[in-house]
């Protein structure tokens, strides 16, 4: 199934290691979203604490997001659980697909709606994209497969690498022995909606991509 761009115009109601493609994503906006809800002089006080004990700053915490689970447990003890859901919850709201058994996520947060639409507006990114929807493979695959040259091809890979949107998956071996990484697209599709005149995305994640992501393991467990 390729990526199909397509707006919705009806009222509907909304339902409610290496750091994963999707974690990735919601990393993007979680630390501001933590901030407003906490208050600056909270939010402050966790970024000393995360640096005193793991030495990292607070983007690298949300990155290995059990050391930040850490630190907000020792701010607000059992309490801790629900401020992650709660914060998660405003960025995507996990539901299930009641003919396919399959977990969708609905994004609402504007700066990961905004990244998927620059993401599938874009005709080479959108491409590299669907290159990668039944397997994963290695970068000069994917922009042989996207008819892509190679020098404006590597740098959009790596921009949809570093936004999440594509995920390492294995290695090709080469016979030298060399290890090559496979990426995979971290969706396997994609609509973008629009309810009340608010634009969201519902997104179908890889199996892969939940079951590595350590956000949606912890908040939706």
């Amino acid at each position: 199934m390729h990526y199909d761009t397509y707006i919705v115009l009806s009222l509907i109601k909304r339902q409610s290691c290496v750091m994963s493609g999707l974690d990735t994503l919601i990393a993007t906006s979680l630390e501001i979203t933590l901030k407003e809800k906490l208050g600056g002089q909270t939010f402050q006080k966790i970024q000393t604490r995360i640096f005193e004990k793991h030495g990292i700053k607070f983007k690298e915490a949300i990155e290995d997001f059990q050391k930040l689970d850490s630190v907000l447990r020792e701010f607000f003890g059992s309490k801790a659980e629900y401020i992650e859901k709660q914060i998660v919850d405003e960025i995507v709201t996990l539901e299930k697909s009641k003919l396919l058994e399959r977990k969708w996520i609905t994004i609402e947060d504007t700066t990961l709606v905004k990244l998927i639409l620059e993401s599938i507006g874009d005709e080479d990114k959108k491409n590299i994209l669907n290159a990668v929807l039944d397997e994963p493979r290695i970068i000069s695959d994917i922009l042989e497969i996207s008819n892509i040259p190679q020098t404006s091809g590597y740098r959009k890979v790596n921009g949809l690498i570093q936004s999440g949107m594509l995920t390492p998956q294995g290695f090709l071996v080469t016979r030298d022995g060399k290890k090559i990484t496979k990426y995979k697209s971290v969706f396997e599709n994609i609509s973008i909606e629009i309810v009340k005149n608010k634009v969201f995305a519902r997104v179908l994640p890889s199996e892969e991509s939940i079951a590595k992501s350590v956000i949606m393991q912890l908040v939706h467990s």
